[in-house]
This record gives structure tokens, sequence and C-alpha cells, in this order.
């Protein structure tokens, strides 16, 4: 099987699993369904999935972590170098990286990780400057930034102008992250849902589980269908086949209104988040 333009191929029957597709930005679209990588020994460094009969190729994403300096973070100057380069050796790795894009030697979707506003005098904006240089350059075909709350998506568009294709936020039926998605659709920016299932704990809620038996579907199928209903892109991780063709199969079915109202009523505000708060994550890597 091969995973291409958003839809699953199965090389040997020729089926294709097909996917949906949400524009982002001024000139591209993404798939409504995104595979995330998962870690573990089935993993490459190609930014591929090597696993028994399928292969999936991920040209849409490649991310930057700002820099860790301790001496010179308190110079504004320094910092906007630092953070400028820094984002161009992720760049150029990712490129390196993803073979699956090396002949036209372009990142089609490149992301800020983490704004990180309590570390180096908040100062994100230097680090989505330096991206939109990429889009200008051709090496990326659409950027855009995770984790980012309202006040931080306000301030990079109005400090540079340039705004973000996506907005990829952690949103789960626990935690509907509703003020970020608001502030995302603010600018017109699209919502990309990272840990859609609440890392697993959403699969035995009675709610869900009730719709499921309904449709005859699973509790990850009817979660998934409901955030592509409500119109975000997905990012469910797995490393077995069977999961990855369940997590396409959401497309030939249909949350009532009623359903929809229900699954989102299980929201718990920030008690559901299961990741950090972006406004005080501080977090960077060695």
């Amino acid at each position: 099987m091969w995973f291409t333009n958003g839809h699953i191929v199965d090389t040997k029957t020729g089926e294709i699993h097909r996917n949906r597709h949400i524009n982002v930005g001024p000139d591209g679209r993404i798939s409504a369904i995104q595979m995330d990588k998962p870690s573990g020994p089935s993993h490459d460094l190609e930014g591929r999935y090597v696993l028994p009969g399928i292969i999936s190729c991920h040209t849409h994403l490649s991310v930057v972590f700002p820099f860790r300096d301790t001496d010179e973070q308190e110079n504004p100057a320094i910092t906007a170098y630092r953070a400028a380069q820094r984002a161009q050796e992720a760049l150029k790795a990712g490129i390196t990286t993803l073979r699956c894009v090396h002949e036209q030697n372009q990142i089609d979707l490149f992301l800020i990780h983490w704004p990180l506003p309590t570390l180096y005098d908040g100062d994100f904006v230097s680090t989505w400057r330096t991206l939109g240089e990429f889009v200008a350059d051709g090496r990326a075909r659409s950027i855009g930034v995770s984790n980012f709350q309202p006040a931080h998506l306000d301030r990079i568009v109005a400090e540079t102008g340039v705004v973000p294709a996506v907005n990829q936020i952690e949103v789960h039926p626990y935690f509907a992250n509703e003020e970020a998605r608001a502030g995302s659709h603010r600018h017109g920016v699209a919502v990309e849902a990272w840990s859609p299932i609440a890392q697993g704990a959403v699969l035995d809620d009675e709610t869900i589980g009730k719709v499921a038996a309904v449709h005859g579907r699973t509790a990850s199928q009817v979660t998934l269908r409901w955030h592509v209903q409500r119109g975000d892109i997905v990012f469910p991780k797995s490393m077995r086949r069977e999961r990855m063709e369940e997590n396409f199969a959401i497309f030939d079915f249909e949350l009532s209104e009623d359903e929809m109202t229900a699954i989102s009523g299980l929201d718990r505000g920030e008690a559901g988040r299961t990741g950090p708060n972006p406004d005080v994550f501080d977090y960077v890597p060695e």
C-alpha cells in the first residue's frame, strides 16, 4: 500500500481508501486525515512507516524547535539571529531526511512546534519571519504553527503580515479547545487536532460507545468522524496496518446533529487537557 496525495492506494488490488481535503492558506490543501509518526523500530529516518505491506510517505510536515542558549538569550539581536539559524538548519534537515521530497527540494508544510512565550524574551516572531522566507524562496509550500494560543497568532500576524496555513493544537472530546480554535478561524487558519482520541482516554467513554454501536463503528472512528465534521484535520497515530485502515474508513457515515452535540458535551475544559499548556510550556530539547 502507498499513501499518496491524501489517499491510501493498495498496490496489489488497486483499491483506493479515499480521504477528504481541507483548504489551507491561499493556494494549498491538506488531507483531513493524516497519519502521525510513531516511535519505535519500524519507523525509519526517511519519514516513512515501514510495515508489512504498507508504506506511508510524509511529505507534508516538518517542525522547528527553538534553540537552547542560556548565555545569549538576553541579547535580542542574537536571539533573533539564532532563531533564524535554527529554522534554517531544521528545514535543511527536513528536506534531507524526507527523501520523498528530495527531487523537488521542497517541504509541503513546515511548522513551528511551540511558541515558548516565557523564553527568549518571548521572541517567536523572529522564527516565524524566517519561515516566511522559506515560502518566498520556494523551499516550503506552506508554513504553519503548533500550539499557538490566540494571542500568539494575533502577534505574528500583526508583526509580519503572514498568516499561518494551519495551527496544530490539542483537540479531542474531553478538551475541545474552543478558544484556540476560534482564534485560529478568526485569521482563516485551519485547525489540526493532535491527540485526537486523548491518548486513548475517550475510547472507553460511554457516550461515544453508544454512538459507535448505533453506526456499527469503533469508538475511534466515531471520534475521528466528530473531528472531521467539525472541520478539523486529525493526526491519529498507529503502527498497525489494520488500525491505519480503520482510521481512514470514516467517510461513509455521518453523525447526526444530536450525536455531535452529545460528544461535544463531553468537553471538560482545561481539566481535560492531556498535554502541556502553551502559555507556560518551556521545555527545549538539548
